[in-house]
């Protein structure tokens, strides 16, 4: 089975934690990304900074980024908002437009509302 070029080369991934380093190397290996930050972590908590940090630290600024454009949710979702709030507005002006001149059509056309009110009480 052939593997996809993501597969293929170690890169950051665009949807990793911390710099994407983790992530980008389970994925190319095959792995859980939980179980690859928690070795991460262990092995940097038993080891100390120097060489897992470091290590670390110099894989987020030599790798590459993911291919692809990978945009955050909260962003897509925010700016198909902006669209949607604009339309939904310009909606409920028209829509509020149209019902005052219902209401106003039909204020014009009964001069006797005081009398079907106290008919109707």
């Amino acid at each position: 089975m052939p593997y996809s070029y993501e597969h293929r080369n170690l890169y950051r991934s665009r949807r990793g934690l911390l710099f994407g380093v983790c992530r980008g190397v389970a994925e190319r290996l095959d792995l859980s990304v939980f179980w690859t930050r928690v070795v991460t972590l262990v092995v940097f908590v038993v080891t100390g900074f120097w060489p897992v940090g470091a290590a670390y630290l110099l894989a987020a600024l030599l790798l590459k980024r993911e291919p692809g454009r990978w945009e955050p949710p909260y962003r897509r979702y925010a700016r198909d908002a902006q669209y949607g709030a604009a339309r939904a507005c310009r909606h409920a002006a028209d829509s509020l437009d149209a019902r005052l001149r219902r209401v106003e059509a039909a204020a014009e056309e009964g001069d006797d509302w005081e009398a079907r009110l106290r008919d109707s009480i």
